[in-house]
């Protein structure tokens, strides 16, 4: 049996060139591996710092916007959106460089985006409502408020509800969708309110010592502010008394319960002086009355 040397020579020569095609091929594609790694490592990292750089930017702004600063609520909410964003944004360009077709993943986030949006169409409403509450401040933590019919303290601005705590320490969840399309009363902003007092005496009443005891009253309490003056004067007739008129200003906090504590001074103050608080009476007419009884005879 002849061994034939020129066939072996052959495949050898014939391996020899296919496996140096191979190593070509494997050293161009490690070149380009290596390539899209880096570019990869570049892509994520830029994307991390720029995602906490900018979601920072973003919550200090938000504090700045909050009602309050220990309400962080929407500070990080709006934190955690732009940072997924910019971290969606990064991965979709380290999908793009290494091959995949990214135009149909973006079609398909778009679809879910919309279909997310439709089915939180409320929900996404109240989120839009907190943005614009703490952007035009209609109210802060704290203040007390008149919202449609509903009055409190505000105790907490979250993303979908403000908190109201009312005078019976009953705590009420109010939609942002409903506040902002709502008449809102804001009743601390100022610092000061007006108490308004309508009073009828006896139209017999010296009507100038009437309203010079009931000015003395007013400014003797010490919760009444000196400025603006106190204001008191003839505002109408009714049926039985003469209407006057008291206006003080009082601090915001202090208007339920001087306004109550001048109501018994304004009584007592005027019985002292003999000043009548008239009051309804009621007097029935008989249209066929009754037949007097005879007088009987001695």
């Amino acid at each position: 049996m002849t061994f034939d040397f020129k066939a072996m020579e052959a495949f050898v020569g014939q391996y020899s060139a296919h496996a140096e095609k191979q190593i070509q091929g494997l050293t161009a594609n490690a070149d380009t591996i290596i390539g899209k790694v880096i570019a990869v490592v570049l892509i994520l990292t830029v994307t991390l710092i720029i995602s906490g750089w900018l979601s920072g930017m973003v919550r200090k702004m938000a504090r700045r916007l909050s009602h309050n600063p220990a309400d962080r609520t929407l500070p990080e909410f709006f934190s955690q959106v732009v940072n997924w964003l910019i971290m969606v944004i990064g991965i979709v360009a380290i999908l793009s460089q290494l091959g995949v077709q990214t135009t149909s993943i973006i079609a398909v986030l778009g679809a879910a985006s919309l279909a997310i949006g439709l089915a939180l169409q409320g929900t996404l409403s109240n989120v839009a409502s907190g943005i614009m509450l703490l952007v035009i401040k209609p109210y802060v933590i704290g203040d007390v408020v008149r919202i449609n019919d509903i009055s409190g303290t505000v105790y907490r601005l979250g993303l979908f509800t403000t908190e109201l705590v009312d005078a019976n320490n009953l705590r009420i969840n109010i939609p942002n969708s409903k506040i902002i399309s709502d008449q809102i009363t804001n009743f601390t902003h100022n610092g000061t309110r007006r108490i308004e007092m309508m009073i009828g005496v006896d139209y017999d009443t010296d009507l100038d010592h009437a309203l010079k005891v009931l000015k003395e009253i007013a400014e003797s309490h010490p919760k009444t502010l000196e400025a603006p003056v106190t204001w008191t004067g003839v505002r109408g007739f009714a049926d039985s008394s003469v209407t006057i008129s008291l206006q003080t200003w009082v601090q915001a906090g202090d208007h339920f319960q001087t306004e109550t504590d001048l109501y018994l001074m304004i009584k007592k103050g005027f019985d002292s002086e003999g000043i009548v608080l008239p009051y309804p009476h009621q007097v029935q007419l008989d249209k066929y009355p009754k037949a007097a009884p005879e007088t009987l005879a001695d």
